[in-house]
């Protein structure tokens, strides 16, 4: 998709989880096999056997705390966390603001540094499309990947409770 805005300004803030990830991998795999080498070493050579299970502790130290911190930094992408709550709350209140619209489910996450995807299901009493929809949405530039269900409800049997659970009865 095409996006108008400049990358040098924000270069800073953008990184790739997947990239870092793998890269650390390969950096704890590299240290711990050379603190290894270096303790087998040691152990044969200067007689100091208590330095390979000591390597082998250290090496699980640096491995649970890079694994930790991805954990802090994925968890909130993973639980639909990643989008500020005002965004969010921006969405449903621009979908519901024509009076007839209502939210039944709605998920925003992160899909990239700057990029976020958004699942939308819409009971709709006027028969409005899902283009529609998506095209209120376009004032969001952030969500690159739209989806919107809309199910259609023209008569008494949708009911809406105003408590963001819609429901057709």
């Amino acid at each position: 998709h095409d996006h108008d805005h400049d990358h040098d300004d924000h270069h800073h803030d953008h990184h790739d989880v997947n990239l870092r990830a793998a890269y650390m991998h390969v950096l704890a795999d590299a240290l711990t096999s050379v603190l290894a080498i270096a303790a087998l070493l040691a152990g044969k050579y200067a007689g100091l056997n208590w330095l390979d299970p000591l390597m082998g502790i250290v090496g699980a130290v640096i491995i649970t705390r890079w694994g930790w911190g991805l954990v802090l930094q994925t968890a909130p992408v993973l639980l639909d966390a990643s989008i500020d709550a005002g965004v969010k709350q921006r969405v449903e209140q621009l979908i519901e603001s024509d009076g007839s619209s209502s939210i039944s489910d709605l998920h925003i996450w992160k899909v990239s540094s700057q990029h976020y995807a958004a699942m939308v299901t819409v009971i709709s009493h006027q028969g409005k499309s899902s283009l529609d929809y998506r095209q209120q949405l376009s004032a969001f530039p952030q969500l690159a990947h739209v989806t919107v269900e809309t199910i259609e409800c023209d008569d008494s049997r949708c009911a809406f409770n105003g408590s963001g659970d819609d429901s057709i009865n």
